[in-house]
């Protein structure tokens, strides 16, 4: 199944918000935030085949997606460059040499770079109309993960390395009769969250922490923050706990 992003005469909608600026030297004091739709794993996309026309089985579309998928594993990792419609996905070596090198430096390993289409790009720019839908309202926003060891954005987060976490009313403030209570955790959504010890930055937009060694490799997380601290800038504490999660999940990894 190919599908031609020439022929289909939709126009999209994407709802958005406006969000207090969280990102270094905003000039401005709002970002917009699109409201998306839940994640939609592979058996999601399938599943969505009837909605949008596409008259291939669903089980056959979760079938080559996820066959798809397994053959591009191999191929990248053979040096393949690989081109879709929809991204373009190659092997960077991360570094600087002197020419002389016979390996990489230690901690240093091939990084998959993932680029969307020219196709893409284009089919979101001609297609794609935003409705402003007034200011985002809630008491604060996790807006964005970067693992600073593999420069990933809302994707990974190394165990015992660094993450910045930028978004809005974050920082982690209490009382003494609240101290063991607030804090930045990561939730798998099935055991007790696991609090960071860590917390080298602590900024109302943004936070710097270690990631806890005793996450497990390979499991979603999403984000949580729990303060007492105002979302308006207040210097004051909140009576009570206010609490912020991710919209997103990170997949750690060692």
């Amino acid at each position: 199944m190919a599908i031609d992003f020439t022929v289909k005469d939709v126009i999209h909608k994407v709802m958005a918000k406006y969000v207090p600026a969280f990102l270094p030297g905003a000039k401005k004091p709002y970002n917009l935030k699109a409201v998306f739709q839940p994640e939609l794993d592979i058996h999601g996309i399938a599943s969505k085949a009837e909605v949008y026309n596409i008259e291939t089985d669903p089980r056959v579309i979760e079938e080559g997606l996820t066959a798809g998928c397994e053959l591009i594993y191999y191929l990248i990792a053979d040096g393949y460059k690989i081109k879709t419609p929809v991204f373009n996905l190659s092997i960077r070596l991360p570094g600087e040499y002197e020419g002389a090198e016979t390996h990489l430096p230690e901690g240093i390993h091939p990084e998959a770079r993932l680029q969307a289409s020219t196709a893409l790009r284009n089919y979101i720019q001609d297609r794609v109309q935003v409705e402003f839908d007034g200011i985002d309202q809630r008491d604060g926003l996790i807006a964005e993960a970067v693992d600073e060891h593999t420069g990933q954005l809302d994707e990974v987060i190394t165990i015992s390395k660094l993450l910045t976490i930028r978004g809005y009313g974050l920082k982690v403030e209490a009382d003494a009769a609240h101290t063991d209570e607030v804090g930045l955790f990561f939730d798998d959504g099935e055991t007790t969250p696991v609090k960071t010890e860590i917390i080298a930055v602590n900024e109302p937009r943004t936070l710097k922490v270690i990631v806890p060694a005793t996450l497990v490799v390979g499991k979603d997380y999403a984000l949580k923050v729990i303060t007492q601290s105002s979302a308006r800038g207040s210097s004051a504490l909140l009576k009570g706990l206010r609490e912020i999660h991710s919209e997103f999940k990170l997949t750690a990894q060692a």
